[in-house]
Order: structure tokens, then C-alpha cells, then sequence
């Protein structure tokens, strides 16, 4: 982890729950349509949406993927440079905060702006955190492709699990289910995925 990241706070429940209600109305669904494709109350949907229910990663990908938007969409949008390029976008250290999900998980946007059909980004996994908190199996749209830069992060799928350790990588189908986690009681685990979503 860089010290820039280390520095960077990240961006909080409230934050987060702000940015996924405004993905959600501009998308035109509403609180209790998304809480019903999820399989969860709209209490629930609307604690996350207040800042008071940190979603796991699970959570997280499935609420984006209900109301048709993004992962990097919920991140902040880029800052308009007055020295942009048409076509070229330019991320700096230190421009982009991670986001905090439960169980501690991060996740930091790495393309300096959504990009369409692919995603990339850096999650960072501390002692015993898995992306999901219900033991429910996660399931997307789109391809993986991951690579652990620090610690070990194991992949459980239904039939197997795959521990991969710094400097392995990993490719799969999302819709293949799958939860990710740390077993390591001290060691935190980061990793960079790309996700490409199929045409």
C-alpha cells in the first residue's frame, strides 16, 4: 500500500451510501424494486443508503449491478482538468479515495475515470475479512482477471478453492459464484482485478 493511500482517507459509510442513492434514482429504480433484487428488506437498502450499514463487497456488487451502473461509478467522479485531452485521462496518486466496505475490505479505483466495459481496481483484504458477510456465493456479470500484490487471498468457489499467493494471478467468469477472503490472522491481503464485461 502506498503511503499516498495510507494518507488518503477513505471515503466513509455516509459518503458511500449518498453516492449509491444517487446512482439509484438516476437509474429510475426505486429503494424497494433494488431491495428486492437484492433479497433483502428496504430497511436494509435504506441503511446502506444513510451511511449506517457499510456494505460487504458482495453487497456492493450486487446493489451496482441491480440498478445497472458501474463499480467505479460509485467512487467520487473525476475532478474536469483544465488541461484535458479529448480521449486521454491522466490519474494522479492521491486523487482518488479508497472505499471502506464491511469487514474493513477496501477497494481503490485504479483507471483515473470510468472506463466502458472495464473495471480496475485494487482491493485490499485485512486479517480474516471475506468479500462477503452472509456466506452467500457472488455471482456478476463480466470476466476476472486478479493478481494478489501483497499477502494471500483464497477464492472459493462451489466445488473448489484456490489460495493465491503474492505475485499470483487468477482468471475466472463471474457468474462462476465465488467468495473472496483472507484466512491469515495478521498478514492483509491486496490484490488488483480487472473486471471486462462481455459484448
Amino acid at each position: 500500500m502506498t503511503e499516498v493511500m495510507e494518507d488518503l482517507e477513505a471515503i466513509g459509510g455516509e459518503r458511500l451510501g449518498r453516492r449509491l442513492r444517487e446512482l439509484r434514482t438516476e437509474s429510475g429504480k426505486s429503494l424497494r424494486t433494488v431491495a428486492k433484487e437484492l433479497g433483502i428488506s428496504p430497511s436494509a437498502v435504506s441503511q446502506i443508503e444513510r451511511g449506517t450499514m457499510r456494505p460487504s463487497v458482495s453487497r456492493l456488487i450486487a446493489y451496482v449491478t441491480a440498478i445497472g451502473a458501474p463499480l467505479a461509478a460509485v467512487f467520487d467522479p473525476p475532478e474536469p482538468r483544465e488541461d484535458a485531452v479529448p480521449g486521454l485521462a491522466v490519474g494522479r496518486a492521491g486523487e482518488v479515495a479508497p472505499i471502506r466496505l464491511g469487514g474493513g475490505v477496501t477497494f481503490r479505483r485504479l483507471s483515473p475515470g470510468p472506463t466502458p466495459d472495464v473495471e480496475f481496481f485494487e482491493s485490499t483484504y485485512p486479517p480474516h475479512a471475506v468479500s462477503t458477510a452472509h456466506g452467500r456465493f457472488l455471482r456478476h456479470e463480466g470476466y476476472e482477471v486478479g493478481t494478489v500484490t501483497a499477502g494471500e487471498l483464497t477464492i472459493e468457489f462451489e466445488s473448489e478453492t484456490v489460495t493465491l499467493a503474492q505475485g499470483d494471478s487468477i482468471t475466472f467468469p463471474c457468474s462462476r459464484p465465488h467468495i473472496i477472503g483472507n484466512r491469515s490472522a495478521t498478514v492483509t491481503a491486496v490484490a488488483t482485478w480487472l473486471i471486462v464485461q462481455g459484448r
